[in-house]
């Protein structure tokens, strides 16, 4: 991996963080993804206009990129109603890198160093580290089902989209599908629930879910095309340090506790980060 593609691949993880603090403090869960959603559509649908159209090979491992993104989001939305961001987002993406590594070694092509692994599983166990608070300080432990459902809808999408778009031939046009489709079923699944009543009236709520959606697609865009050009687990693990940029988002901004067992965790996923490097 070249030090464009890793360092990309960091500020994708970055932008993916920010829009998940944005989702996780606004006042409805559940409307800040529709609104994403709606964001992705808008976006997906000028990148269709612009970008071609991918490769037929690639069409049914997009169909189940959607489904998987659904799953993902559809979990993460109910987690995030149940716990705070600091919590919730280290689990739902510190198991992701741990799957996506096995059925790489199990079934793909990909070739992984030794040093690769090891920063891989570094950064997966500092991110769990993150999330011991759930077990140890009394936070509400209901979240962690929720947590671990969106974990295996990120690693289903992340493999799905890694081959998809080596088959597709254009990553952009790829992805600008993806999240039309992804876009259309979910924020047709949100009017069918809520209704009308799931679209803000506010023009500054609106104006965050669309920052939110584009901080989204800008993060995955970068990843997906740095699937095509690296081992698709390396990429997931790395976009995974999103999960130390939430936490300082978290603290930061939003007063989360920040406490020794943070620390150290996030220690454990720099050393990660440097392994995958070396």
């Amino acid at each position: 991996m070249t030090a464009f593609v890793f360092f990309a691949v960091l500020f994708a993880a970055l932008l993916h963080a920010s829009w998940n603090a944005i989702v996780k403090f606004g006042d409805d869960k559940f409307q800040g993804m529709v609104l994403l959603s709606i964001a992705h559509g808008i976006i997906g649908l000028v990148m269709i206009a612009i970008f071609p159209v991918p490769a037929k090979e690639s069409w049914p491992l997009l169909a189940g990129s959607v489904v998987f993104h659904l799953i993902y989001k559809s979990f993460l939305t109910v987690a995030y109603m149940r716990g705070d961001l600091s919590r919730v987002y280290p689990i739902a993406r510190g198991t992701a890198p741990m799957i996506v590594l096995v059925v790489s070694l199990m079934i793909l092509s990909d070739v992984v160093t030794g040093s690769q692994i090891g920063g891989i599983l570094l950064v997966g166990l500092g991110i769990i580290l993150m999330a011991r608070g759930v077990f140890t300080q009394g936070e509400e432990r209901a979240l962690i089902p929720y947590a671990l459902l969106a974990a295996v809808g990120t690693a289903g999408y992340s493999l799905f989209d890694g081959l998809g778009a080596r088959a597709a031939g254009t990553a952009s046009g790829y992805i600008g599908w993806l999240f039309f489709l992804d876009a259309f079923l979910f924020t047709a699944g949100g009017l069918a629930i809520k209704g009308r009543a799931v679209l803000p009236k506010s023009s500054r709520v609106w104006m965050l879910g669309m920052i939110a959606g584009a901080c989204s697609v800008g993060a995955y865009w970068i990843a997906v095309w740095a699937m095509t050009i690296a081992p698709i687990a390396v990429v997931t693990a790395l976009r995974e340090v999103s999960v130390l940029f939430a936490v300082l988002i978290g603290v930061v901004f939003f007063k989360d506790k920040a406490d020794a067992g943070k620390i150290v965790a996030a220690l454990v996923i720099v050393a990660g980060v440097i392994a995958i490097r070396l």
